[in-house]
């Protein structure tokens, strides 16, 4: 029920990070890769090759980028999708009463609008192929909480989770199913800072039942299981994957 064989996934931001950790994972059960990325992937490319599956790396800004003609070059790649990994995002640090309009804009057509309008490309292709598919959107801590000094960061995967449900909701009929993961506390560049901070990182393992920091590696299983046929039941969910943050 976990196998991916022969399926094609297109992940979003995956030259480091989490988006890295999830596309060597969806290869591993299986799939050939599209990374969609402002810079080259190479190393994700060589760590796909190693599962003897197939990677390609788009180049693209999906903040100003259509999303459709993204979405068309990644169909034409190896002529389908069978899964949309919605992983690419940013934030910007600083206290809301002085944050900018542009560190507003940026945060939110990423994370936010980027993220719906990939997710529309994809629903379109996959009614148009017929066989149903999966869209996996990355939500956050903030999801389910403030924080501070993210404003637009809080907004945006606060809106990914309601996104998520609404989308569930209007495409199920299609055998699509939208879910999400929030990762918890990752050991990424997006936390450099906090954990480069002895007291805010201090702060954050303490609240954590794991007593660590997530890895890449934690999201390849729950990737894995929302793009399988184990999760066929399983829709406008978001998952949790932080060590225990959110029942402390």
């Amino acid at each position: 029920m976990f196998a991916l064989t022969g399926k094609i996934a297109v992940v979003t931001g995956c030259d480091t990070g989490l988006g890295q950790g999830m596309a060597l994972g969806l290869a591993q059960a299986g799939c050939d890769i599209v990374g969609i990325n402002v810079v080259p992937a190479a190393e994700t490319a060589t760590l796909v090759a190693t599962t003897g599956r197939r990677f390609h790396d788009l180049r693209a800004d999906l903040r100003t980028a259509s999303a459709a003609d993204v979405m068309a070059q990644a169909v034409a790649v190896f002529g389908g999708i069978d899964i949309l990994v919605n992983n690419a995002g940013i934030i910007r640090r600083a206290d809301a009463i002085e944050f900018s309009e542009k560190d507003w804009d940026d945060v939110v057509d990423l994370n936010l609008k980027a993220v719906f309008f990939m997710s529309q490309a994809a629903a379109r292709q996959f009614i148009s192929q017929g066989r149903g598919g999966r869209i996996i959107n990355i939500a956050s801590m903030l999801s389910f909480q403030g924080g501070i000094r993210v404003p637009s960061y809080t907004a945006s995967k606060s809106g990914v989770m309601g996104l998520t449900k609404l989308m569930a909701n209007e495409w199920s009929q299609h055998g699509i199913t939208v879910n999400a993961i929030a990762p918890g506390y990752m050991a990424t560049n997006n936390t450099a800072p906090l954990r480069a901070d002895p007291v805010r990182s201090k702060e954050i393992l303490d609240r954590i039942p794991a007593a660590r920091w997530g890895l890449p590696a934690d999201l390849a299983g729950p990737v894995v299981f929302l793009a399988s046929e184990a999760s066929a039941y399983v829709t406008g969910h978001t998952l949790a994957v932080d060590g225990g943050w959110l029942a402390r």
